[in-house]
């Protein structure tokens, strides 16, 4: 009798449960309705056509709540979509039950997108919940055919309720039913054993019952109340489906009496028991239009095929404000966008993502196990963004666009001639030159003049062309760098002080070396003639002049873009710096010989610093010495301090030919202007003076040594004498 039983074949109206879709557990079971893992994956369409893919799911307990959300968790994973919050509602829910779970919704406020599968009491008391904290506007429903096109569910918070987009298996109203039921009374349809506690629930009244009395404040019902005319009536949205159900075992049971009993009127001892297999046979294969015209079917798992209208409560822009179809969903969805409306009227399709899209420039960083969630990073410094979640580094001669989308050559510039940094190396430059030019015009026109012949007319030209080298070498540093340029720079660079302190050195050496030798004997020591200090002076010259062209045949000149110098970290400020391949090192090995004969000529004019002034130059000398060392001490600190500086050529250009030009300066200042002051303003002193032997000059070097001496002797016996009268 069990066995029978349990194989009895069933068919649902209003099943929606996804797990009775199990034909190893629930073989025997159909429906007319769709199951919810149909109604499920139209949701994910939904979602997915919003362009959502952050949301939360809210179910009441139970099978039809908890297996709808399951059902669409898993559909949901597979098309991309992530799940911000699961929350179950209680059966029995405690106080402010729901405003935890509006509380615990919030805490993702990013998915304002909410999945419901709810009872229609729940669904209530989550909207009010929503109201109560003021967060009208802010959640999006999306609701299962729980909710549907009711009315009950939204009474008194379509506010909150305004947007919400609700799903309903395809439907038809049943006119012949409306017109049925609203003449349905308590006279004529006692059958129904239900139907007068229906009565008292619809018209809120009370009926009387022998042996009950009725509460005096509570309405009596009459009995001559009228559906429809006295209440609120609108169909049930199942009973298209209660049809259906109906009709398609009406339909299973004809087809297998025309099959087991033909011919014959009412069961046939085939049909007598119905074996419950062979019923559900003839049900899986029935095939008709249904009450709403649609063909009603069962496919291998008893069932009905996927059909549902889209809903959305909409309250503006709209004479009445109600439920309006903006879709259907037959195994794939068909949504209107253009006709939805959001809180407030608004068509702009609210947002509910987890994190939104990256902006130009800025690359994805995956929150762990969460892949519709990220951060945005920007690619920084020299970075330009390869991928969506990738940042690689431009390469060394690019720097990334405004947008950090790609690369871009950097710039290149060069010391112009217009920049401040140029203008004041140029313009000592100039007067240098100038000065100089005056000065050789002049030596020569006077070559013949005592004050020429005496400061020695030979080396005076060679040290005037040194000067002029020097000043000239401005115009090298500062003109575009090219292949000719940067040889001359490496060329004249050192050559024209390399020429300067020669033949300064030479003078002082000579000085030196006479007077040193006439304290010893009167014979004249070498090398001290005109050709000799050519000579000597050329011959040091030579090492300076072998060097560079050493240099030339190791490395030969040539120009470089220098991206890494002009390198900050906002790379708008990145630029490129044509420059010959000339190192700070190699720039200061190129000037370190220059500075080794500068140094040994500033100690030849310290030996020499006895020395009458009445002999030769060796004072002024000294002078120029001196006072170029404190200039080229004070360039060694602003050359290499600037070394981080950005704009570091600029500032070691502009030190380095104006420590040039002034070094020139000092020795012309001190060595020829006064020369030349005679020679214009004071020709009168321009005259031939007793010519000076050897004799002389070693008799001048005897007194001046005796003098010496004295001095210090005169001081030591000053100390003595004074002794005595400390001890007083």
């Amino acid at each position: 009798i069990v066995k029978r039983w349990v194989k009895i074949p069933q068919i649902s109206y209003a099943s929606t449960a996804p797990e009775l879709s199990d034909n190893n557990r629930y073989d025997f079971f159909s429906r007319v309705v769709p199951p919810d893992s149909y109604q499920a994956q139209a949701m994910v369409d939904i979602v997915k056509a919003l362009g959502w893919n952050y949301v939360s799911t809210l179910a009441s307990e139970g099978n039809y709540g908890e297996s709808g959300v399951d059902a669409f968790i898993q559909i949901s994973r597979e098309a991309g979509l992530c799940i911000a919050q699961s929350m179950k509602i209680p059966r029995e829910p405690k106080p402010g039950e729901f405003d935890k779970i509006i509380k615990r919704l919030m805490e993702t406020p990013n998915a304002r997108g909410v999945i419901i599968f709810a009872h229609e009491d729940d669904i209530k008391q989550v909207l009010e919940a929503a109201t109560k904290a003021n967060l009208t506007g802010h959640f999006k429903f999306v609701g299962s055919d729980s909710w549907g096109a009711k009315s009950s569910p939204i009474l008194d918070q379509e506010e909150v309720a305004e947007g919400a987009v609700t799903i309903l298996p395809k439907r038809a109203s049943i006119d012949g039913f409306d017109q049925y039921f609203t003449t349905r009374s308590l006279e004529n349809n006692r059958r129904n054993i239900w139907f007068a506690e229906f009565w008292e629930d619809d018209f809120r009244c009370k009926l009387t019952r022998p042996g009950i009395k009725i509460d005096p404040e509570k309405k009596k019902c009459t009995g001559e109340e009228r559906i429809s005319r006295d209440s609120h009536y609108e169909q049930e949205g199942k009973v298209q489906f209660v049809i259906d159900a109906v009709y398609a075992m009406a339909h299973a049971l004809h087809n297998m009496h025309q099959d087991l009993c033909p011919g014959a009127t009412g069961v046939c001892d085939k049909m007598d028991p119905v074996e419950g297999r062979l019923l559900l046979s003839y049900i899986r294969a029935v095939n008709f239009n249904g009450s709403a015209g649609t063909a009603v079917l069962f496919n291998e798992n008893g069932d009905a095929p996927g059909r549902y209208d889209i809903f959305q409560y909409q309250m503006t822009n709209t004479t009445s404000p109600g439920y309006r179809v903006i879709g259907q969903w037959t195994n794939n969805l068909r949504l209107n966008v253009e006709e939805m409306q959001w809180t407030g009227g608004s068509r702009q399709i609210p947002d509910s993502v987890c994190s939104f899209p990256c902006r130009s420039g800025e690359r994805k960083k995956m929150v762990k196990g969460v892949p519709c969630c990220w951060h945005c990073e920007l690619c920084d410094g020299y970075q330009f963004q390869a991928d969506e979640f990738n940042c690689e580094m431009c390469p060394f001669d690019m720097r990334p666009t405004l947008n950090r989308t790609a690369c871009r050559p950097t710039p290149i510039i060069k010391l112009e001639w217009h920049s401040p940094w140029a203008m004041i190396p140029l313009f000592l430059a100039i007067l240098g030159i100038l000065a100089t030019l005056s000065i050789i015009i002049t030596f020569i026109r006077f070559n013949d003049t005592p004050i020429v012949r005496a400061a020695g007319r030979e080396l005076s030209y060679v040290l005037l062309t040194g000067i002029f080298l020097i000043y000239l070498i401005t115009f090298l540093m500062i003109a575009e760098p090219g292949t000719v340029v940067c040889a001359f720079r490496r060329l004249l660079l050192g050559l024209g002080m390399c020429i300067t302190y020669s033949a300064m050195l030479t003078k002082t050496n000579r000085i030196y070396r006479i007077f040193e030798q006439g304290k010893k004997s009167v014979t004249p020591p070498k090398f001290i003639s005109p050709t000799s200090q050519l000579m000597i002076t050329f011959i040091l010259i030579s090492v300076q002049v072998v060097g560079v062209f050493i240099w030339f045949g190791v490395v030969p000149p040539h120009t470089i873009v220098d991206y890494e110098e002009l390198r900050p970290p906002n790379p708008e400020l990145a630029r490129g710096i044509l420059k010959c391949d000339m190192s700070d090192l190699s720039l200061i090995c190129c000037l370190s010989y220059s500075i080794v004969l500068m140094v040994t000529c500033t100690v030849y004019a310290v030996k020499s610093r006895g020395v009458p002034e009445t002999f030769n130059e060796a004072k002024p000398i000294g002078f120029t010495m001196y006072t170029t060392c404190i200039v080229w001490l004070a360039f060694v600190p602003i050359f290499f301090g600037t070394a981080q500086s950005t704009e570091k050529m600029f500032i070691q250009t502009t030190t380095l030919t104006v420590s040039m030009s002034l070094s020139a300066s000092v020795s012309l200042g001190m060595l020829y202007i006064p020369k030349v002051y005679v020679i214009i303003f004071h020709p009168e002193q321009n005259v031939q003076k007793r010519k000076r032997s050897f004799k002389a000059v070693v008799q001048a070097a005897t007194m001046s040594s005796r003098l010496s001496q004295k001095s210090i002797n005169d001081k030591q016996n000053g100390e003595t004498k004074i002794e005595p009268d400390r001890t007083q």
